[in-house]
């Protein structure tokens, strides 16, 4: 919006490159590479960021960014999380001996994860939720 003053962090932070515009000018996200991930709105120290349904993002704490919880025993390894992970963040897990086939996605660097939501609405079994940082055991 007009609230922009430039600071690039948006533009500097966005996994896809979505977003353009000079140091101090206003930026412009371009919709047809937009994933929709908010994290623009996130990082936005002014608010400058319209959501898809006209509202402007609230600036969010990285301690506080949603992660994902993966529920080990209804996951498939289907690997469409893992996939359209904008910043590489899961993986599947490794077999726990030879021959074994059960495999399933795991949150592997819950540092890099932006707290997009893109894994839970790609899950076609609803085996992963977003939860709040404090509630998301570190699965290894």
């Amino acid at each position: 919006t007009e609230d922009c003053i430039g600071c690039t962090l948006c533009a500097k932070n966005c996994p896809v490159k979505a977003i353009t515009g000079a140091p101090k000018e206003r930026h412009v996200i371009d919709p047809d590479y937009c994933i929709s991930c908010g994290m623009c709105g996130k990082l936005c120290a002014k608010g400058a960021i319209e959501k898809p349904d006209g509202t402007r993002a609230e600036r969010v704490p990285k301690d506080k960014w949603p992660r994902p919880w993966i529920d080990s025993e209804n996951c498939v390894g289907c690997s469409l999380c893992i996939e359209d992970c904008p910043k590489f963040c899961l993986e599947l897990t490794e077999p726990k001996f030879h021959g074994d086939i059960r495999t399933f996605a795991a949150l592997k660097r819950p540092e890099d994860c932006i707290g997009c939501g893109i894994c839970s609405r790609r899950c076609p079994i609803e085996a992963i939720v977003m939860l709040p940082p404090a509630a998301v055991k570190k699965e290894t």
